[in-house]
């Protein structure tokens, strides 16, 4: 399994890594299929890698707008190494494309693979991947806009999160880690959004064959914690339904502002039996965290449907983008594809839009953004850390 692979060779430390040396701009990179590349100026740096602007290879410099970003690490690191195998799998602009016109979808916000190899420099061998470039996470939007998002962009965020999980999960993988901070804005159009960070996703139904449900005391609490599947608390291998679970936890916190559970981070068994419990009594976690009268019965309906769910079964996508699609009517909305990214003061009675001042704030964040993608090297290490200190703690 390249998932546990990776994490027991990141378990040996980042001492043990070499970090990437930084390339020059304008330096040339040819991919396995012999397109030229050329670099623009690094963007962000990651534990064991850089990533830098992209464009085809011209007599032009790579400018502030380039289309493409290149991930490089030294080629015996393994964060860039797993993420690189989901892409070559289930991302090359062709497949994407075939999705979108067969689906009927304006968008699919799953980067697009553009190519990838081995590049030497001063005797050392390093790892390459080109992707497409985005701008700013929606973690930042959310914490400018007071942690609230309103209900309509709650729900059309999860409807294109949906498409996103119906199309990874029918290529064999699950995501496992869907978060603010991994959700991009599109450079071009604000509307779209892209889920991006998969050095951490899991082949969970390699040639067709759904791997068997078994806990694994030493996985247990895998992900980011306040979000992640309740079988991945328990040590079980992420699934279809773990997905959709996690974007439940999503949804009631970008439209609430918390989950019950977030303040008590330190105790990973506590957020664990918080969710089992809340997952018996659903009613109870929409009384928690929507105290007001007007409640969001979809996400309710939505989190009732997932707890149903077998670990092996396919979910009904369409099903569940119509509990969502339901909710948007319910409030005299209808899926525009507009994201109306705005927060919802003290309980969704005031509406604030973010202010041009902030609009630009966030626009002028997309290069320090792309940092958000970086790696998931640096992430896997946090993560990896967090694991380990939970372990030990479970131990004792």
């Amino acid at each position: 399994m390249p998932r546990v692979k990776a994490a027991q060779a990141a378990r040996q430390g980042p001492a043990k890594r070499r970090l990437a040396e930084q390339f020059a701009v304008g330096e040339i990179i040819t991919d396995l299929s012999r397109k030229e590349w050329k670099l623009g100026s690094p963007i962000g740096q990651g534990g064991f890698g850089c990533i830098y602007l992209a464009d085809t290879n011209s007599s032009k410099s790579v400018g502030s707008d380039a289309p493409c970003v290149v991930k490089v690490e030294p080629s015996e690191n393994g964060p860039l190494f797993t993420e690189l195998k989901f892409y070559q799998r289930a991302a090359k602009p062709e497949q994407i494309q075939k999705w979108i016109q067969t689906h009927k979808l304006k968008y699919l916000g799953v980067p697009k693979y553009w190519g990838s190899g081995l590049h030497d420099k001063n005797g050392k061998s390093y790892r390459f991947m080109i992707i497409d470039r985005f701008g700013s996470d929606l973690q930042k939007i959310y914490e400018a806009n007071a942690k609230r998002f309103s209900r309509k962009t709650v729900l059309q965020l999860s409807l294109r999160i949906l498409d996103i999980l119906e199309y990874i999960h029918e290529h064999e993988y699950v995501h496992g880690d869907i978060k603010a901070s991994n959700l991009l804005l599109s450079c071009k159009n604000p509307d779209q959004v892209y889920l991006v960070d998969y050095g951490l996703a899991y082949r969970y139904c390699p040639d067709g064959v759904h791997k068997e449900y078994k806990e694994d005391p030493r996985r247990c609490h895998d992900g980011t914690l306040e979000f992640t599947s309740i079988d991945a608390h328990n040590g079980v291998a992420p699934s279809r339904r773990g997905d959709l679970e996690i974007l439940g936890y999503c949804m009631i916190q970008w439209l609430s502002g918390h989950l019950p559970w977030e303040d008590n981070l330190k105790d990973p068994k506590y957020v664990r039996d918080s969710k089992i419990r809340y997952r018996e009594n659903i009613a109870a976690l929409m009384d928690k965290c929507f105290p007001e009268i007007n409640k969001p019965d979809e996400i309710a309906k939505y989190m009732e449907t997932v707890k149903s769910l077998d670990y092996v079964e396919k979910p009904r996508y369409q099903n569940l983008r119509d509990i969502l699609l339901q909710g948007l009517k319910s409030i005299g909305c209808k899926d525009d594809g507009k994201l109306e990214l705005r927060a919802v003061e003290n309980g969704g009675l005031k509406v604030k839009t973010v202010s041009k001042k902030r609009k630009k704030e966030i626009e002028e964040s997309t290069e320090s953004s792309v940092e958000e993608m970086e790696w998931s090297d640096a992430q896997t290490e946090t993560t990896i850390q967090t694991r380990s200190k939970t372990r030990r703690r479970v131990q004792k």
